[in-house]
Parts: C-alpha cells; structure tokens; sequence
C-alpha cells in the first residue's frame, strides 16, 4: 500500500494529462471533472498517509532511484511537517478547483485553465513530499512554470482584468498591469531568486555527494564547516535562501505577487492563499531544522563559526518583520479588493519567515517550526475563504473596485458572513484560529530578543485590524453603489467552498486550546531534524493584552471613520498636500515597483544604449565606415603601385625579352639544323646510296643474265597474280 503513496502527487499530473486528451470534447465540465477527480485522490492518499505517520509517530518513506549518479531519488516522505502540508495542498486545491467549476465555467480556455490547475497541484505535492533537494527543485519549477500561464490565463489583456489605476503613474512609470505582463512578471520575480537556489543545491551536491534532505542532516557539521572554511558560508545561506524569499514576495522580491492578481480569482486563491507563496515557507521550515544542526555542529568545530547562521536567522527575522509592515500599509489605502487581500497575503507570509526565524534565534528547531508552520495553516483556511468571497462579490458587482461595492450584506448575506468569519480570523480576534497562530508567531519574536522585527510585528497586528475591517465595511456595509444593486449570491459549488473554510477556521480555533499540545508533540517526534524540547506555547497574558488592544484600536478607528462618518479618506487627503503625499506614498506601493522600472529596466536600457553608442557607433561603425575602407583603399592603391611597378614591368619587358630570346634561340637553332641537313647529311646520304647502286655494276655478264633471269621472274608471279 505504501507504493501508492506517490499518487499523492502523480494523480494530479495524470489528471493534467487527460485533460489534454479531451481537449476536443465540448463539454468543459468533464474537463473539469477529471481534474477535481484527480485532486481528489491526492487529498485521500495523503489523508490515508498522514493517518498512518500520525498513528506511529514515524515517517513514511518510499524511494526509487531516478538518476543514480547523482544519487537522486523519486517517491515520497511523509513525516508530521510534509503530511500536515501535503494536507493542507490537496484540500484546499480540492475546494477551489470545485468552485472552478462555477466560476470558470463559461471560460473559453478550458483545456488550458485545468491542464495548468491539475499541473501545478501536482507539482506542489512534489515539493512538499521530496526527500532531495533536487527532486523540490523539479517541483518548485513546475509551479512557476503553471502560475505563469495561470497569472496570464487572460492574455488578450481586456481592461476588465487589469489591475492597477488605469492611467495611474508614480514617478513616470505606470501603476496598470495586463495579464501577459503580470505572468511574466511573476516568472522573471521568481526565477531571479531561483538562481541562488540552485547555486546553493549544487554547493551542497558537490560538498556532500548527495542533495538527501537525511544526508544533508547527518553531514550538517561538515559542509557547513567546509563552508565557513572557505569564507562563503554567508554567501551560501544568502543565495540557498533567495528562492524561497522570492517565491514567498518576501522584499525586495515581493511586486509579482500583488500584480499577480490578473488572474482568475480562483488561480489567485490557489496560489496566495494555499499553495506557491508558502512553498518558500515551507522551504523554510524544512531547512530551519537542518541549519539549527549545522549550527551546533559548527560551534562544536568552531565555537566562534555559530553566529553565522545567528545573523542569518536574525536577517531572515528582519525581512519577514519588514515584509509584514509595508505590506500591511499598502493594505490600507488600496481601492481593489483582491489587492487589498494580496498585499494582506505578503503581510502574513512576512509573520511566517519572522515565526520560523525567530524559533530559530532561540535554538529551538521545534519552536520555529511550530509558530512558522501553525501560521501558514491558519492562514491558508482563511485566506482561500477571503479570495474566494472576493471572486464571488466581483463577479456580482462586475468591478474590482471597492468604490463599486457597499451595501452587498443586503444582497449575499451567506457571503457577507463567510468573509467576516474569515477577516476576523485574519485580524487575530480570540477565538478565531488566526489569533492563536499571530500571537504564536509574536511570542517567538518577543522571545528571540529581535528586538526591530518583533516591533514590526505589532504594529502589523493593529494595521491587519484596520485595513480587514476596511475591507468588510466598504464592501458590505457601506453607502451602496449603482453598480451593487442587483448583486446575488452564486451557486452552492463557488459558495459552498469559502463558506466550508470560513466555518473550518472558527472551529479550528475553538478548538486549538485542546489539540495545541497534541499537535505540538507530533511535530517533536516525527518531523525530520526536530527533536522533542520543553517549549512555551500558549497565550502570554500581558503580550496578547497589548497585540489586542492595538487591534481593537484599529477596528474602532476604522469603524469611526467608514460607518459611522462615512468619510472617504483618500479624498480628503487630496486636499492637504502632506496627506496627499503619504498617500501617493502608500498607494503608489511605496513607490518601490517605479523605483524598479527606473534602476533596473531603466538602468538596462540606458546600459544598453551606451554600449551601443560606445560599441555599435565608436568601434563597428569606426571598423565599417573609417578602418575596413582605408585598408581596402591602401590595399587598392597598394595594387596599383604593383600594377604600375610590377604588371608593366613583367608584360611591357621582362616577357618581350624573354619571348625575343626564346625566338632567337629556336632561330638559331632551326638554321643551324637546316643548314646540317641540306649541306651535311643530305649530301651523304646521296653520296652513299650511289656507291651502293655502283657496287652492283659489277661489269661480269653472267650477273647481268642472273638479275634480268630475277626481274622476269618477278615480272611473271605478278601478273599471275592480278590474272593478267
């Protein structure tokens, strides 16, 4: 049974497979059939295993060799992290492609939508479940490869799918993006920092033999200290980790994410809120464990090696914190709803990357992962719950904008309640599962000691507040607009899904006072490079006293200024220059993605038109016009110099002469041999054939009768021959 485990991610890609083997059938719901069924397997299988690692406490592992030289193997690992992750992936990948149903049904590209949904849940359950770093690597690739076609699913660009202010620029570069730019985009974004990652793979293949996440734990010490031998440890874990900072938008790689939001709501529920963002989280906190072990290893070798990986751990804790922060103030100003929620899922990713670190400044391989890991569960139930709500109310209000919105909890009250459900969760308010897991993350920081990223951390608790409460007012309870009027809810395939999330996220919360020590001990025993340790976890009275007070001060500001005054502030910041700049500021994404375009595309072109001008126009312009001509003409003018000097000399005399002498001698020649003959031998000759005749004259007469006897006889047998 075991060999059936790696269904769990090859029955999604055979799903993607028989979809394109229907691509002529008409009916697009048996397209999308197959690949809800296929989902649907992956999450059985995978529920069957994590039972199984639950029910033992151990890892399930089935390997086949792939490629032996480099000692690269395919199957699956399921321990406590990949089973709960692999959980988390399929089931949630499972209600959205169900909501698809729905929601793309009358979409043109079928074949292309579902061929790419089932091929990147197949890929994710690749890298969740890898037990080498290559075969991750394969995975991770093949989600990028399915989100930039998923991104740019609307590639002929209608105005309708853009997202950004059309018109809207901050400092001269434009703040709209179609589909076919946000996709590719998405694709340069994240392959930048996929570059370093596979630099740090083939760093630990050529040290190690092997990419083996148990050889790799085993060999902790030695790599690591190779590494730091060399003087490149830093460097190492700065590229080893960029494809995870890049896939999770962590900053500075976090602009494809929020433009990102040109896809199918669907697509932007599957890949923020479930699956691609948090395959850098969850690289995270694969690694964490392995460099906590490289760590104490290395300090043991060289004590003074160690705080290496605490500056690594510290940096990490500071983007994540950063990320949070500045993600949460473009939140608060946005006027889309999906990119409200996209800068919301940023925000979050950032509290994960500062949970994981944070556990790992302490020392404690099982704290990080714990607070990192409960946060990317939490988050990812109601987070797919908002985007999916999102994509229902947009598809009432024919708008991405808020301003179009307003007063729909008159008009889809279900999907008022299941998006409020899930703010809530998002915000942090006790019971909500999204309470239990921020304050975890926040707790952590506090006990690190990083001091800057659990600030940060804070002051985003109070801005979440603010901008999800925002969100619900303007959408929901605000001043109607024309266009909300006739809004209705969808059909129970697109509801039933976030309702299902919204509810999932309460309950778990209820109930996580009972199951936090239960779930706590099952990571400590069967998460690979974990080890069982006495760890605080709960609620620290006097801290979630302060997170909550900051959030309810949020809430009521933002309740003020909505319900009660109904003010618009983004107008009447217009008014005052100071407001309308921090504003432009906010709105305009801190104008980091214009500063982007400026130094680097920018910077590129004007590079490239330098070098053009210092290439093309100084040296091949030089050689095709001024060097190449002057030396053909110098070779020409070298020509005629040989014409003149040579060519006359060789035809005008050097061959006369020759030809003159030549004749001359075959003159002299011919005379003498004419004079020889007719002088020399002719006379000779003559002279000897008379002495020949004379000698037969010999004056004897029976000679004469012989020769007359002879000439006769000759005479006679000639004519009898002719017959005469």
């Amino acid at each position: 049974m075991k060999e059936l485990y790696i269904a769990s991610w090859l029955s999604p890609y055979v799903g993607a497979a028989l979809v394109l083997l229907l691509h002529k059938v008409g009916n697009s719901r048996i397209k999308g059939g197959v690949a809800v069924l296929s989902i649907l397997t992956s999450a059985l299988i995978s529920t069957a295993a994590a039972m199984e690692v639950y029910g033992g406490e151990h890892s399930v592992h089935v390997s086949y060799t792939w490629v032996k030289s480099l000692d690269v193997t395919i199957g699956v690992y399921f321990d406590a992290l990949s089973s709960l992750m692999a959980l988390v992936v399929s089931w949630l990948s499972f209600l959205i492609a169900t909501y698809s149903l729905e929601y793309m049904g009358e979409d043109p590209g079928q074949t292309r939508y579902w061929f790419f949904f089932s091929f990147f849940v197949g890929s994710m359950m690749m890298l969740v479940l890898a037990d080498n770093l290559i075969a991750m690597f394969i995975g991770w690739e093949g989600t990028g490869l399915a989100s930039y076609s998923l991104i740019g699913h609307w590639y002929t660009d209608e105005e309708e799918r853009w997202v950004g202010d059309p018109g809207r620029k901050a400092l001269g570069m434009p703040m709209w993006f179609e589909p076919s730019h946000a996709g590719l985009r998405a694709l340069v974004f994240t392959r930048l920092g996929d570059v370093g990652f596979i630099v740090g793979i083939a760093a630990l293949h050529c040290l190690t033999g092997t990419t083996n996440l148990h050889v790799l734990l085993e060999k902790a010490g030695e790599w690591s200290y190779s590494l730091y031998a060399t003087g490149i440890l830093h460097v190492f874990l700065a590229l080893f980790v960029m494809g995870a900072l890049a896939k999770s938008a962590q900053i500075p790689f976090h602009e494809w994410l929020v433009t990102a939001m040109t896809g199918p709501t669907s697509v932007s529920a599957l890949i923020h809120a479930a699956t691609m963002v948090k395959a850098g989280v969850y690289f995270l906190l694969r690694m964490t464990p392995i460099f906590i072990a490289a760590q104490h290893a290395l300090h043991h070798i060289e004590p003074l090696a160690a705080h290496v990986y605490t500056d690594f751990f510290y940096a990490l804790a500071l983007i994540g914190g950063l990320t949070a922060f500045v993600m949460g103030t473009m939140a608060l100003v946005s006027r889309e709803l999906k990119l409200i929620l996209a800068f919301s899922t940023a925000s979050q990713l950032g509290y994960m990357f500062l949970g994981t670190a944070a556990g790992a400044l302490i020392g404690e391989a099982l704290l990080g992962v714990f607070s990192g890991f409960s946060h990317l569960m939490s988050h990812a139930m109601f987070k797919a719950s908002l985007f999916l709500a999102a994509g229902a109310v947009i598809h009432a209000v024919h708008s991405r904008f808020v301003d179009d919105m307003g007063g729909l909890a008159r008009h889809m009250k279900t999907t008022f309640i299941a998006m409020t459900l899930a703010a809530l969760s998002l915000v942090g308010l006790p019971p909500f599962m999204g309470f239990w897991s921020k304050d975890a993350v926040i707790l952590v920081a506090m006990e690190s000691k990083a001091f800057i990223p659990f600030v940060l951390g804070i002051i985003t608790a109070g801005l979440t507040a603010a901008y999800s409460i925002r969100m619900i007012i303007r959408v929901f309870l605000y001043e109607p607009s024309k266009k909300s009027g006739h809004a209705h809810e969808p059909g129970l395939l697109m509801l039933m899904p976030y309702v299902i999330l919204a509810a999932a996220s309460l309950v778990l919360g209820v109930l996580w006072p009972l199951v936090e020590e239960g779930y706590l001990e099952f990571l400590g025993k069967a998460t690979l490079g974990v080890e069982e340790a006495e760890v605080h976890v709960g609620v620290e009275p006097s801290l979630a006293v302060g997170t909550l007070t900051l959030v309810g001060f949020g809430i009521i500001t933002v309740y003020y200024i909505y319900e009660f005054k109904k003010l618009k502030p983004y107008r009447l910041a217009e008014r005052e220059p100071l407001f309308r700049a921090i504003h432009n500021f906010l709105y305009d994404r801190w104008y980091i993605n214009s500063v982007y375009y400026i130094v680097i595309v920018g910077g590129f072109r004007k590079l490239s038109s330098t070098l053009y001008r210092a290439w093309d126009r100084s040296v091949v312009d030089y050689l095709y016009h001024n060097a190449i001509p002057a030396f053909f003409s110098k070779l020409s003018s070298g020509a005629k110099a040989w014409d003149r000097s040579v060519v006359d000399y060789l035809y005008h005399n050097a061959i006369p002469a020759f030809f003159s002498k030549l004749s001359s001698g075959i003159k002299a020649t011919l005379e003498l041999w004419i004079d020889e003959g007719f002088h020399v031998f002719l006379v000779e000759g003559v002279l000897a054939a008379s002495s020949r005749i004379r000698r037969v004259q010999t004056g004897v007469l029976n000679h004469y009768i012989l020769m007359l006897w002879l000439g006769f006889s000759v005479l006679a047998i000639i004519f009898l021959l002719m017959g005469v």
